[in-house]
């Protein structure tokens, strides 16, 4: 292991550990705030249950996640399954929509930029559409894809795609010519260009956009689970409105922060890792 390796992770170590202390800390502050008011009888336990009553019984609050678990007499094991099942598939759609999000409109930017034809014919169309909220696309999404996992990583992917789109344009537009004429010069071809040059010099910035809009693509995702489109954590929540339970209201909240604070922390590890030529 190199030198400068080294010290990278000594620098890294002491700061990863000193968030991790601000982290416990702020979130240790405001339960305590919580539990004070309820100490204090200022806030309603029926209404707003403290986090020790949401998460003293979690395998109780775990058995409402699922129909089948909710009607029968499920073991432990099975009732954390169902939780993790339930987490695993409202952070995949997140994920691959995302992914699919940045990957197209990045290509959909760069044909624009360089295919003045392409530009021509599709840049109406994009600042057209762009306009219309996400949730507008629900009723397409069922017609097209029904029920499942495709409508809702098609909301992720439709909220995603015209902004990073209008991202990569903006970047690439800022981006000072002297890069390209002198990848030119030193006989670049166009392939060699887009990926030594243009890439490196707009990721910065899509990283940004990326994780403005990651807590944008869990909403819509909640909500596009929630109308029905398939389980999740969205339909969890509207259990919990019709049952007017809310200790699975709380919970569920609870774990719906978790999960964007844990896609938060892996992208900006992702970025740590892509962009490291950057302090």
């Amino acid at each position: 292991m190199s030198a400068p390796t080294v010290k990278a992770r000594r620098k890294w170590l002491p700061g990863f550990a000193t968030a991790a202390i601000w982290s416990i800390a702020s979130v240790a502050l405001f339960a305590g705030i919580w539990e004070f008011c309820w100490y204090m009888r200022w806030a309603n336990p029926m209404l707003m249950p403290p986090p020790h009553m949401f998460l003293q019984d979690v395998l109780y609050v775990g058995k409402l996640f699922d129909k089948s678990t909710r009607l029968g007499n499920p073991s432990d094991i099975e009732i954390v399954l169902t939780i993790l099942k339930t987490v695993g598939a409202t952070t995949m759609r997140v994920i691959i929509g995302l992914i699919a999000g940045l990957v197209v409109s990045l290509a959909v930017g760069m044909a624009i930029r360089y295919s003045p034809l392409f530009g021509k014919l599709v840049m109406p169309v994009i600042n057209l559409l762009a306009p219309v909220s996400p949730i507008g696309w629900l009723p397409v999404a069922m017609l097209i894809f029904g029920l499942g996992d495709a409508p809702a990583i098609f909301l992720v992917y439709i909220a995603l795609f015209f902004i990073m789109t209008l991202a990569t344009l903006s970047l690439i537009d800022r981006l000072p010519s002297s890069y390209v004429q002198s990848a030119r010069i030193m006989g670049a071809s166009r392939l060699q260009i887009f990926v030594l040059v243009i890439l490196p010099a707009i990721l910065p910035g899509l990283f940004v956009v990326l994780r403005i809009n990651l807590f944008a693509a869990l909403m819509i995702v909640l909500i596009a689970e929630s109308v029905g489109v398939g389980g999740g954590l969205g339909l969890v929540v509207i259990i919990a409105r019709n049952t007017f339970d809310a200790q699975l209201a709380f919970f569920t909240m609870f774990i719906i922060g978790a999960v964007g604070f844990v896609l938060d922390i892996a992208l900006r590890q992702i970025q740590r890792r892509v962009l490291y030529w950057q302090a």
